[in-house]
């Protein structure tokens, strides 16, 4: 099973030492998050750096190990699936269209997002992590 994070997750680990820093820095395996991880990381970088509260080195490794757990899907492999994915989540958030790519680019993948509207179609598994942290235990 391949897990997909959404941005926010991401952010999330970044931002302070929870539950889902824990999660993704325990897993044995690799997380999947779509290409764009860059482009978003630049476009709010400065703010992750100030929520985080560490300072930018600091940041910096805690990013860089962050995503030492986490295969980047090229943005050629979503784009195949960027029309259907759109079809998904066009009524919910055209946003979350790459994560939803992603999945379907993936058999047997879940979303992990505590974004509740995410949850409205029922095409694509979209797990909040409470339900990641149920899953994870079955899989171990």
């Amino acid at each position: 099973m391949q897990i997909i994070l959404d941005s926010n997750i991401l952010f999330s680990a970044l931002i302070k030492d929870s539950i889902i820093r824990k999660i993704i820095l325990n897993f044995k395996g690799f997380f999947l998050f779509p290409s764009f991880i860059f482009e978003e990381l630049e476009k709010h970088y400065d703010e992750l750096i100030k929520k985080s509260r560490l300072n930018k080195d600091e940041f910096e490794d805690l990013l860089d190990i962050i995503l030492s757990k986490v295969l980047i899907v090229p943005s050629e492999v979503l784009l195949k699936h960027k029309k259907e994915a759109l079809e998904i989540v066009k009524d919910i958030d055209v946003d979350d269209v790459i994560f939803i790519a992603c999945a379907l680019a993936y058999d047997f993948s879940v979303v992990w997002s505590n974004d509740k509207n995410l949850k409205k179609q029922d095409s694509i598994k979209v797990c909040n992590t409470k339900e990641i942290i149920e899953l994870l235990k079955i899989l171990n």
